[in-house]
């Protein structure tokens, strides 16, 4: 729907444009790009390092990625913000990225080191000991994708006390969401750490407030703190085009993407979507980016 109202609204103006629109999904979409198939990519997520990679080596040089819109806080299908929550009786304020990469994963290539025991991030009286259990999505699944890239630094090398959580489908055709599954353990667990989201918060545990990196101010996800990228696990959608470094951007794509980033093409998101709008900084430089 969105994408035939931008479309709609866009040839209002330029009559002369004719759209086609394959929408096979994400997976799709980047290979449509270095293919010659299509001349936009619009991801339902970011890029995926993969997807990258392929392009490079069919093109030789990245894609271009413009960003429209930002993820929602909590809406299902619409990219909702990654929050770490831990078990409502446990005294930590907050923590960065790289404390987050210290306690989820096994490389550190935040620059910061293993993580594995409460005290070992301030936590004493009753924490000491006590080893950090960590609940998370399946990491094979788009989810840990994100959180691997954003948070990892694209590392495989997960923490291996990993408990992962994939959705369970029951025989009447209901649903018990891996994020669900995912904090109702965590309450259970004094000592546990997860992934997940508000969405499916619950009595016993807590989100926590984040920091891009070590001794930066914490900061709680919401709508403003995505919309503003202040909060780190925001989650950013991209439309993906090919052009090759030197060279002017196509008339014609580069007048829809401005269209796509204008109040009208914005407030059409909102209006057929769950996302968020991009703050007026992030249209302004994604507005250069395309000059």
């Amino acid at each position: 729907n969105l994408v035939l109202r931008w479309s709609s609204e866009f040839r209002r103006w330029h009559p002369e444009v004719k759209f086609e629109n394959r929408m096979y999904g994400t997976a799709s979409a980047v290979g449509a790009l270095y293919t010659e198939a299509g001349d936009i990519a619009l991801l339902g997520e970011e890029i995926s390092p993969a997807a990258r990679a392929a392009f490079r080596r069919a093109k030789g040089y990245l894609p271009t990625e413009v960003l429209v819109a930002t993820g929602s806080l909590d809406i299902n299908f619409f990219d909702y913000a990654h929050m770490i929550f831990v078990h409502e009786d446990n005294p930590i304020a907050g923590l960065s990225l790289r404390e987050l990469d210290g306690i989820f994963g096994a490389e550190y290539r935040r620059g910061g080191g293993n993580i594995r025991r409460w005290d070992q991030l301030g936590i004493d009286e009753g924490w000491s000991g006590h080893e950090i259990q960590i609940y998370a999505w399946q990491v094979d699944v788009d989810f840990a994708l994100f959180f691997r890239e954003r948070v990892l630094e694209d590392s495989h090398r997960w923490n291996p006390i990993l408990r992962e959580y994939r959705h369970l489908r029951y025989d009447d055709g209901s649903q018990y969401d891996h994020g669900q599954r995912i904090l109702d353990a965590l309450a259970e667990d004094r000592y546990g750490i997860a992934i997940s989201n508000i969405r499916y918060a619950r009595p016993g545990v807590k989100a926590l407030p984040l920091a891009w990196d070590h001794g930066e101010p914490h900061v709680t996800p919401g709508k403003a703190t995505l919309i503003d990228q202040t909060y780190p696990l925001v989650r950013l959608i991209p439309m993906i085009i090919d052009r090759e470094p030197g060279q002017p951007l196509d008339p014609h794509l580069r007048e829809f993407l401005r269209y796509v980033l204008s109040r009208e093409g914005q407030s059409a998101l909102l209006h057929e979507t769950g996302y968020l709008p991009l703050s007026t900084a992030a249209i302004t430089n994604q507005l250069e980016r395309l000059e």
